[in-house]
């Protein structure tokens, strides 16, 4: 009978992954925050490109960026109909929304870096990986 996991414990990534995959997990949020959204894809992309060659760090910072992306053009939605006055009564419930639904998952995956597990963020365009 085989067992589903594995029996041998799994290798922790080196503190310099876990680090660089929690800086890539809020690097999206710090930079939307000091830029009103614009460079929130700056942060994960900058880690993803210095940390290529480690898997852990590089997983993280593709899957915050291709969160950070599709977001991204949530947010334009929103800023478009809340240019057209009566979508305002959607578009900035759908901001707010959003708001919440990015900052939930950005802690959520910093918290899972800082506990050497990855995090899988919902709602990707795939662009990055």
């Amino acid at each position: 009978m085989s067992q589903p996991y594995p029996t041998q414990p799994t290798s922790r990534p080196p503190e310099s992954s876990r680090v660089a995959a929690i800086l890539a997990h809020l690097s999206a949020p710090i930079a939307a925050l000091v830029s009103a959204g614009f460079l929130s894809l700056l942060g994960p992309l900058l880690v993803w490109l210095v940390k290529k060659d480690d898997p852990f760090a590089r997983r993280a910072a593709a899957g915050a960026f291709n969160f950070n992306l599709s977001f991204w053009v949530l947010y334009l939605v929103s800023w478009l109909l809340i240019v057209t006055v009566i979508g305002a009564l959607v578009g900035i419930p759908l901001m707010i929304l959003l708001f919440v639904v990015s900052a939930w998952c950005h802690i959520k995956g910093a918290v899972r870096a800082s506990n050497d597990r990855s995090y899988d963020y919902p709602f990707q365009i795939r662009v990055l990986s």
